[in-house]
């Protein structure tokens, strides 16, 4: 029999506790025998519980793909009553053509807190997007900004799995599968439909989310690079089982097909006592990444960065990548270190968690954001191009930095409210005015 008084302190030692390794099979229960021997289905479970597998990937996809768990419940997900529609805020989805694709490169000045009460799933505001959900394929950009905590309501994303970038505060995940808990320099993933309710550890909360239409994020190939490097497996975290209280009514919120949709539960969804299997949300600390960089000349492409995948079905694209650049040293010979002027077939958004990108002197700080979509003309301003090529070149060791990007081979197309914002930054194109002919001086 179940004791369920001491939920809360199961749940506290529980979110101190994490499994390791990306993609593994993992086994877990938070009540000893709970999880039955031998099979996934007896005719009476361990414990008075319910049997229920949670399918990640189709049944029939390639061993080294597929993703399932089976959870073992206090009750069953089925025991629900009908979902009727909710407003969906500032919330978007595909096809993303509410508003016409400008070619012009956007930037934006951190979203500012709201002066109202408002936690992670009334505060989003989604960006940019492409693709659509109904597709199963691209993938959507939210800001989160909260200034309290869940309560008596989880949510479920039919339509994705959801990769989280902490960028202001503490964020606390309490699961289906149980908790985890990332602060600004960490990540995490929640797949597809897993149900959950955020706490902020602090007084406010504010960062990134990647919204994956797609092929679940995995590690990239390494091709050359060998057999280890990036961001190494062995790191990566997923929660052991941990369930809150099971009688307690609850708000169950899920996005479907775009839309918001809402049912009030008896009971609460957070109830899996016990699982095993291979999808799981899951962690992952940036500092761990190990970063690669040119030790001769030249600055690399950034695919060295790239932290998780989502492939797209063309081979050797990406549906979107997360891409990273962390602190590291900087020792080319020669070269003009930062990023070079570029026009790339993939579209870049990016943020910035802490620090400066080297790429841009001002502008671009903490909580902002940048796109340069497919064949935007972008690279680094004038002032960061005049300092680097007038430095002397020495070892030197980026400390405080901290940005990242979420790059697609689809264009990103920008929401109505990205694009009427007021953080919307409309003089983005002057930080790469006055560029001299330098080549006519040089014939003097």
């Amino acid at each position: 029999m179940l004791d369920l008084k001491t939920d809360t302190a199961r749940a506290t030692t529980a979110a101190l506790r994490y499994m390791t390794g990306f993609g593994n099979e993992h086994v877990t229960e938070a009540t000893p025998g709970a999880l039955p021997e031998g099979h996934n289905s007896p005719q009476r479970p361990p414990l008075g519980l319910y049997p229920e597998l949670l399918s990640g990937t189709a049944f029939t996809a390639p061993r080294h793909e597929n993703r399932r768990t089976w959870l073992y419940r206090i009750r069953p997900s089925a025991m629900h009553p009908r979902f009727d529609r909710l407003a969906d805020g500032l919330l978007r989805s595909g096809p993303f053509d509410e508003a016409d694709t400008p070619p012009n490169r956007l930037r934006w000045d951190p979203l500012p807190m709201l002066d109202r009460p408002t936690d992670f799933l009334d505060g989003l505001a989604t960006m940019a997007g492409n693709g659509d959900a109904a597709g199963q394929t691209g993938s959507a950009i939210h800001i989160y900004r909260a200034n309290q905590s869940m309560t008596g309501r989880v949510f479920a994303n039919h339509d994705g799995e959801l990769l989280i970038v902490p960028q202001l505060g503490g964020l606390r995940l309490f699961t289906e599968l149980g908790i985890v808990h990332i602060e600004p320099g960490e990540i995490a993933v929640i797949p597809r439909a897993i149900k959950f309710r955020v706490e902020i550890a602090g007084e406010a909360a504010r960062g990134y989310i990647c919204e994956n239409f797609g092929a679940m994020f995995r590690l990239p190939e390494l091709g050359p690079i060998g057999s280890n490097g990036l961001a190494n497996a062995r790191d990566f975290q997923t929660p052991v089982a941990a369930y809150d209280d099971p009688d307690r009514p609850t708000q169950v919120i899920v996005k479907f097909l775009g839309k918001l949709w809402s049912a009030s539960y008896p009971h609460n969804p957070i109830d899996v006592v016990a699982w095993h299997g291979n999808l799981a949300p899951y962690k992952y600390d940036l500092a761990r990444f190990m970063a690669i960089n040119t030790v001769t000349y030249d600055h690399a492409d950034p695919s060295i960065n790239t932290v998780l995948t989502s492939p797209a079905t063309r081979a050797g694209t990406a549906n979107v990548d997360f891409v990273i650049f962390p602190p590291r040293w900087m020792v080319a010979e020669h070269t003009f270190r930062p990023p070079w002027f570029h026009r790339n077939v993939m579209s870049e958004f990016m943020g910035l968690v802490r620090g400066t990108y080297d790429a841009k002197a001002e502008g671009f700080v903490p909580g902002g954001a940048s796109l340069h979509n497919c064949m935007s003309a972008h690279g680094p301003d004038n002032a960061t191009f005049e300092r680097a090529s007038a430095e002397k070149l020495e070892p030197r060791y980026l400390a405080d930095t901290l940005a990242f990007m979420f790059e697609s081979s689809f264009v990103y197309r920008p929401t109505k409210f990205a694009l009427s914002s007021p953080q919307r930054q409309a003089d983005y194109d002057s930080c790469w005015a006055g560029f001299q002919n330098l080549f006519a001086k040089s014939k003097r």
